[in-house]
């Protein structure tokens, strides 16, 4: 994994180093180890490594993101879709982003930097492990932390983004 640390250049708090359970809630990191537990060594597990009978303590949190690459001369290298969204999530954006691309229905500070997480993922097949202060569709800010992690079908390219994501409320 890559250690490069909060984003120093922009401020913007996210990492793709490990210290980052340091800092993370417990359910985030048991969520970082069961994925880790499942690389077997490699760079990254597949999604057919993953099972969602394991996963039960964090579905309401997760989500499942296709990474599609795109024709040369597009804007951008892949399109990022929603596979599969938990309950906290849907209630954080206020509907069902399931089908939809990351684009239109990101959670976060904006979508350039909810894109960088995906590219530091994809790109460089790290974890990136984000948090801030959001507005959700309820009105009221959210302090939230996000665990993007790749998934590779060949070990190699990464195709799919779990993501993890946990919330609290602030008043």
């Amino acid at each position: 994994m890559t250690s490069t640390g909060a984003s120093s250049t922009t401020g913007y708090p996210r990492t793709t180093s490990i210290d980052f359970l340091e800092r993370c809630r417990p359910s985030t990191a048991a969520f970082y180890r069961y994925w880790d537990s499942k690389r077997g060594g490699r760079v990254m597990p597949s999604r057919a490594d993953i099972d969602p009978l394991e996963m039960k303590p964090w579905l309401a949190g997760t989500a499942l993101v296709d990474v599609a690459r795109e024709p040369p001369g597009r804007l951008r290298p892949y399109a990022l879709r929603y596979r599969l969204i938990g309950t906290r999530p849907t209630l954080l954006r206020g509907q069902d982003v399931t089908g939809m691309r990351v684009e239109s229905g990101y959670f976060g500070a904006n979508v350039e930097a909810a894109l960088e997480n995906y590219r530091l993922v994809i790109e460089e097949k790290t974890l990136v492990y984000d948090w801030d202060r959001t507005p959700s569709s309820d009105g009221f800010s959210r302090e939230a932390e996000t665990l993007l992690l790749p998934l590779s079908t060949d070990g190699e390219v990464v195709d799919m983004v779990l993501v993890y994501q946990e919330v609290d409320t602030l008043r």
